[in-house]
């Protein structure tokens, strides 16, 4: 089949491998103009384990794991510790891997086959689906005719919105943002991760692998802008956080505005009643965000995309019950990741400096406890 990916993130990647060693002729275009590397480390849990592993990345995935040898910890404003973040909740057992983004992304971009083409700086721009193929202009001015093309442009699809419809259709806003940006003056630094809190808000310097990453959470209702604007996305982080003198959160956001690779995302899921319509599915976060509060929306990108290549191999072309398949399989894994959201927000957003307080007491009578 001649297929189309849109978005070159974890799930477009791992569609792409898993399609083109199937024999299919892929094509993928990504609206930047390189990988997307910047961000916290992800985690690999339960059966994404097993697909990981079926899809040839799993050795590759063990070898860059990264073990937390040194506990999270919530600091006041001069930066002193206040609590800790048990060890048995950062992602450190056999049915959890954590690992960089950028080392997932590499893997899954250099297992590729070399038939893959692999295009940046382009996009879907409008998608006619026309039955017996998809036609598809391109931002670039260039078009192209595929017998199935797949959304795997994240949150804020085009795919979605020219198949779907708009996206306030299907968006559940969870009342909260996360921006991150590289933090270059700590990479190769050592010692626990921490996070600083001011009610309704954090920001934290995270270290895994040599690197630093500057992290902001904030809680808000839903924010209207230009989702490929970072300078007006930088202006609203800054604005957020305008108030904030307390310990290094001048510096981490200095840092924050002077990186390019800066990113900002609601926390938000993509709900909807089926993932398909024609000749377009989508994968992903573009159909399913669980939120990254979930921790769980890499192991959804991976399952996603072997189910789809799966079901496409074993309906011999009938993309109609394929996708039908594919969402069958896929929906369980959805709902169960879409309903474990709002205590992670509880636990690092607490609104107000009494639960910020009551937050720091309960971690420390549990770490006494254990």
């Amino acid at each position: 089949m001649h297929i189309l990916v849109s978005g070159a993130g974890i799930a477009g990647l791992a569609c792409a491998g898993e399609l083109a060693r199937r024999g299919h002729d892929v094509t993928v275009v990504e609206y930047a103009p390189r990988l997307r590397l910047t961000g916290t480390p992800i985690d690999i849990r339960g059966d994404a384990i097993t697909t990981a592993d079926r899809m040839g990345l799993l050795k590759g995935i063990r070898q860059r794991r990264i073990r937390m040898s040194e506990r999270t910890q919530f600091v006041d404003h001069a930066g002193e510790p206040v609590a800790w973040l048990p060890l048995d909740e950062v992602g450190d057992s056999d049915d959890d891997i954590e690992i960089l983004r950028e080392d997932l992304v590499r893997l899954l971009a250099d297992a590729l086959p070399p038939s893959v083409a692999l295009r940046f700086g382009d996009s879907v721009a409008a998608l006619d689906d026309g039955g017996d193929g998809a036609t598809v202009r391109f931002a670039s001015g260039r078009t192209g005719r595929y017998d199935v093309v797949i959304g795997a442009d994240g949150q804020h699809s085009a795919v979605r919105a020219l198949a779907f419809g708009p996206e306030a259709a299907y968006v559940r806003h969870l009342g909260a943002y996360v921006a991150l940006a590289s933090y270059p003056a700590e990479a190769g630094g050592t010692g626990p991760n921490l996070i600083c809190n001011v009610p309704g808000r954090m920001a934290g310097l995270f270290r895994y692998g040599g690197t630093a990453t500057a992290v902001f959470q904030f809680r808000s209702e839903p924010l209207g802008y230009d989702h490929h604007d970072v300078a007006a996305q930088k202006r609203i982080l800054a604005g957020v956080f305008a108030d904030c003198r307390s310990w290094r959160i001048p510096e981490l956001l200095d840092a924050a505005l002077a990186d390019p690779g800066f990113y900002l995302s609601s926390a938000s899921q993509i709900c909807m009643p089926n993932w398909h319509r024609g000749r377009v599915v989508l994968v992903g976060d573009a159909g399913y965000s669980p939120a990254y509060l979930s921790g769980r929306g890499t192991s959804l990108a991976l399952t996603g995309a072997r189910f789809l290549a799966e079901e496409l191999d074993r309906c011999d072309g009938d993309h109609a019950a394929a996708f039908a398949r594919y969402e069958e399989r896929q929906r369980p894994y959805v709902t169960f990741a879409q309903d474990r959201v709002h205590a992670g927000r509880a636990r690092v957003l607490p609104a107000t400096w009494e639960d910020i307080a009551a937050r720091n007491a309960a971690l420390r009578a549990a770490g006494a406890a254990a």
